[in-house]
Order: C-alpha cells, then structure tokens, then sequence
C-alpha cells in the first residue's frame, strides 16, 4: 500500500468569531484577514514538513489547487512541486491539481507538468481535477453548465501534447491552436500517471475506468461516510468488467497519532475543532451552480464532500447547533471517523481496516490538519512514519501497482549541489 503526505496549507490563524462574523472561508473570504509576514512563515513551514515527510520515508507527497481559500492557500500547486523536485530525491511528487479547465491554454499545465517530472527525474503524478464549484465557477468565473465539456477537451490536448512527436494544430470548441509543440517533453513515458481527485461523480468513475486512470476520493469526512462512495465506485467498476485491483483507487483521512491514546486525544482536539469548526465554513450560496452537478450523480444522489459541508452548515444555521446535526465536539468528530486518533498500534489496525473496506491501495493522509503547529506535525508525521507505516506497508502486496510514477535510475539523477 502505498501512504502519501498531504498537505492543504491552511492559513492558521482565523479569528475565534470566524463563523460567526464571516460569511465562508472561500471565495468572499475577507482579504484583511490575511497578514503577508504572518504567511511567509507558514509557508515556509509547510514546505518544510513536505519535506520532512519525504525524508522519514512516506511513499509520496501530496499538494493540491484551490482560489480565494482560507484553509487552502495553494493556488498554484506547481510552484510548491518545484521547490520539492529539487529538495527531495525518491517520494513521488504528487500534484492534486491543476484544475484544467481554468487554464487558458490547458497547454500551460502540459508544460509545467512535463517541468516538473523533468526536475524529479520522472517522479511526478499528474493530477486532473474538474475542479470544486467555488475555485471554478465563482473564483474564476467559469459556466458550471459548460465546465465539465470544457474539461475533458483540455484533457484531450494535454495528453496528446505530451503524446504526439511532431508539431499539431488543435481545432477544438474551446482551445485552436495553429502550433501546439509542447516543450519539454516529461521523462515518464508515455506520460506521468493520471490521478482523477473527484468527490463522487458518477461520469468520473466511469471516465477513469474507460482511460485506466486512478479515482481519489478526496473526503474530509473520514472512512464511515466515505465508505459509501467507494462502495459505489467499485459497483460501477463491477458493471465495466473491471478488476478490483486497489491501487485503481485512492482516499484521504485525517489523521493523530500520540504516544498513549490519551495524548492523542489532548494533542489534537484544538486543531480537529479548527478545521471543522473554520476551515469548513463553506457558504451554501457556492456549493450548487446550476449546470455544475450531472445528471447521473443527481439520480444516484451522490453528493460531494463540499455540499455535504454547506448543508452541515445550512442546518446548524436552522438549528442553533454545531456541524449541523454531524459532529459538533471533539468526542463525535473522533467517533463519526472524520480523524482517526491513538497509538501507533490503534491507528495502523484501523487504517488497516479501513483500507479493506473501502479496497484502497493509495492512502492519502492528512497529518497536518487546521492549526496544527509545526512542532506537532513532525512529531505526529515520525511517529506514523516509525511505527505505523511499516505496519501497514505489505498491504495489497498481491497486486500490482500500475499508476505509479516510473523515476530515472538514482544514479542517473542530478543530486542538487550543497549551498557554500
């Protein structure tokens, strides 16, 4: 099995009145909470603990895309991937975005993409969001009704930019190009494997089996509510004739590991109630642009983790309480499996578990979560390093693997020259 560190980079210090004097966390978050000096530190921090993780031994490190985000300030994962290319050397380089359908041309991604796999010697996965309705349709003022169109073409040129040898035009609905000739060219051949972050589009499950590319269910909402999606995943790949191989899927979980489970329980009670209590303050005016959700995932009423967050927080406005009628204390955030908290032994039996249930080979874990402190974050990231991966490592030993990243030789590999 395969653990990979994800990182959201939240900005860690919104107002304790966040909820309730601010409208969301996305799109109309107010700038003048922001403080320049304050991000350069966490910045720098975040990369730091990517770093780290790829050091104590996590099979990749993740990042992803996100616009006008209070508790995602990647809006250009690329450049976060390309501080990391140079400054680790064997963890796969996995970028969770680019949103394709907001580049202008989508060849900008082919490029940037071919870049980076370039300068980690071939470690890169590529990472092809449709992208949430805040980042697309209101930050970036894209048609929800024409998005997922848009999208797929974007697709189609990227990958035979990446694909085609010679020089081609490309004369589609929303991109003509009299010369597409992408330069440079990615090491991995024929290109980088494809990862498909979604939230439980039945159009992408289907898309991903018909062109083989990897499903990440990327949920805040922890293993029991994520069970259900992914049981519906691997019913749809049932119904293709496809095999229940589990490295064809990926999912992410919080995670608090401690050295006794009442340590666990102290150390990450603040940031769990940050995360869900600000961090997840999404308004319901964002969640649902007409045209945005499909009709198949509207029949099989299939919802994303966005728009279950919106009607937590619908709900809690109708209702006086916390989460909406979900988890409103540390206790039932811990019991509804949002985070998955304890010793290394209790938390590699249930990752475990949960990695059975829902037939998951690419864990996506979020060690670094709300306001957690830096300090905290090594320290939970070496200990599920030291004493729960290797635990959990031979699971799904009897598969094979065939989305995962295809590096130079090491020795083939440009080791960066120390600073004098």
């Amino acid at each position: 099995m395969k653990n990979l560190w994800f990182h959201l980079m939240p900005y860690k210090e919104l107002p304790d009145e966040f909820r309730e004097e601010h409208p969301s966390v996305w799109v109309n978050i107010d700038s003048r909470l922001f403080d320049p000096e304050r991000a350069h530190v966490m910045y720098n921090e975040f990369m730091d603990e990517l770093e780290y993780a790829a050091e104590v031994g996590f099979d990749g490190i993740c990042v992803n895309e996100h616009h006008s985000n209070g508790y995602g300030m990647m809006p250009s994962p690329n450049l976060i991937a390309s501080t990391l290319a140079r400054r680790t050397s064997d963890a796969a380089l996995c970028v969770m975005g680019n949103s394709l359908a907001l580049y202008n041309p989508p060849v900008r991604v082919a490029e940037e993409f071919a870049m980076l796999d370039c300068i980690s010697g071939g470690r890169l996965i590529a990472g092809f969001p449709v992208g949430s309705p805040m980042d697309t349709a209101f930050a970036y003022g894209q048609n929800p009704s024409m998005l997922r169109d848009r999208y797929y073409e974007a697709h189609d040129l990227v990958m035979k930019a990446w694909q085609e040898e010679d020089t081609f035009s490309f004369n589609g609905r929303f991109n003509k190009l009299r010369y597409v000739n992408v330069w440079p060219r990615p090491v991995q051949k024929p290109h980088p494997p494809i990862w498909i972050p979604g939230g439980g589009s039945i159009e992408t499950w289907r898309w991903c089996a018909e062109l083989d590319y990897v499903y990440s269910y990327l949920s805040y909402f922890g293993y029991k509510l994520g069970l259900k999606t992914m049981q519906g995943f691997w019913e749809e790949m049932d119904k293709l004739g496809k095999d229940r191989n589990p490295y064809r899927a990926g999912f992410l979980q919080f995670v608090g590991v401690a050295e006794t489970h009442e340590e666990a329980l102290a150390l990450y009670k603040e940031p769990a109630e940050y995360f869900y209590g600000r961090c997840l303050h999404v308004s319901p005016t964002f969640v649902q642009p007409p045209g945005y959700t499909t009709e198949a995932t509207i029949r099989a009423r299939v919802q994303s983790q966005i728009v279950a967050a919106a009607t937590k927080e619908r709900s809690k406005q109708h209702s006086g309480g916390g989460f909406g009628g979900g988890a409103t204390t540390w206790e039932e955030i811990v019991e509804a499996g949002y985070v998955i908290v304890g010793t290394p032994d209790e938390v590699a039996e249930r990752i475990k578990e949960v990695c059975t249930n829902l037939n998951v080979g690419n864990l996506m874990l979020l060690l670094q979560f709300g306001n957690m402190d830096h300090d905290l974050t090594k320290y939970n990231t070496k200990l599920y390093a030291e004493q729960v991966l290797p635990q959990v490592r031979d699971l799904f030993s009897e598969w094979e693997n065939r989305w995962w990243p295809r590096p130079m030789a090491s020795e083939a590999r440009h080791a960066p020259s120390e600073v004098a």
